[in-house]
């Protein structure tokens, strides 16, 4: 029997789909899938302990190949009775009067109109994990900033999460080693790609390495083929963002209320 296929994803991707149907169309090739740490993301397949990863962009392409796959929406995550839960969106600006539980570098939007940083008073949180730092907003003392589907993964009863805007989308990509000649990428390109079993079509390689997304069943920035959905943005039907009446407190701006 051949060595099992390593697969690698960050936290926040769900590859089950991809991942069935391989299982679907190659019961003989065993695939050995594996959740990694964001910063070992490209340590490993350099290292040659992954033959591809779902990896978080940016990322150091220097010997890589990577398909951009999608993108996803930012959220804020801050307990639930902030005010940031009383709107369906806000933008960063309406942010500025917050404590952010993450290094400033990680959001440079937020730190951009941050009234703390512009005072020069801010004190920068120790290292947390996502995880962590989700808890830590739960008792009230801050917010978090990450893509959506993070926030979905770290989801907590004491915590709400809404977009913002004004920040910068994630991206996700498909990356592996430029010298990995295995025929198995292949085919588990198509997989993403939402190719059929009889595609003889072969995907090109561009300048830098990566193999440009093209409308072949993966979603675009609106979500993955696996079904990982960004959220909501700004303008995606009137009703969504529709005033409805309510008076609390909320913050900077009012961002849109609920």
């Amino acid at each position: 029997m051949a060595e099992p296929f390593r697969v690698g994803f960050v936290p926040g991707v769900s590859p089950g789909k991809w991942l069935r149907t391989w299982a679907d169309r190659l019961p003989d090739s065993p695939l050995e899938p594996r959740q990694v740490d964001l910063e070992a993301q490209r340590d490993l397949l350099a290292g040659g302990e992954l033959d591809m990863c779902f990896v978080r962009l940016p990322l150091d392409r220097d010997g890589l190949h990577v398909i951009p796959l999608y993108a996803e929406a930012p959220v804020v995550v801050a307990a639930k009775d902030h005010p940031v839960s009383a709107f369906d969106e806000l933008d960063v600006t309406d942010l500025a009067g917050e404590h952010l539980l993450q290094d400033a570098a990680d959001c440079p939007e937020w730190a951009a109109v941050a009234d703390e940083v512009r005072a020069g008073t801010r004190a920068e949180p120790p290292p947390m994990t996502v995880a962590q730092a989700i808890e830590v907003a739960a008792s009230g003392a801050g917010i978090v900033i990450v893509p959506m589907s993070l926030a979905r993964l770290h989801q907590r009863k004491d915590v709400r999460y809404r977009p913002v805007t004004g920040v910068a989308e994630s991206h996700v990509g498909l990356a592996w080693l430029a010298g990995n000649e295995d025929p198995r990428v292949e085919t588990f390109i198509g997989i993403v790609r939402g190719r059929t079993p009889r595609s003889s079509r072969q995907p090109t390689v561009d300048d830098d390495g990566a193999r440009p997304a093209r409308g072949d069943g993966t979603r675009g920035r609106g979500g993955s083929s696996d079904g990982t959905q960004p959220g909501a943005r700004r303008g995606q039907g009137a009703a969504g963002n529709r005033r409805r009446g309510s008076k609390g407190p909320g913050p900077r701006r009012g961002g849109r209320r609920r």
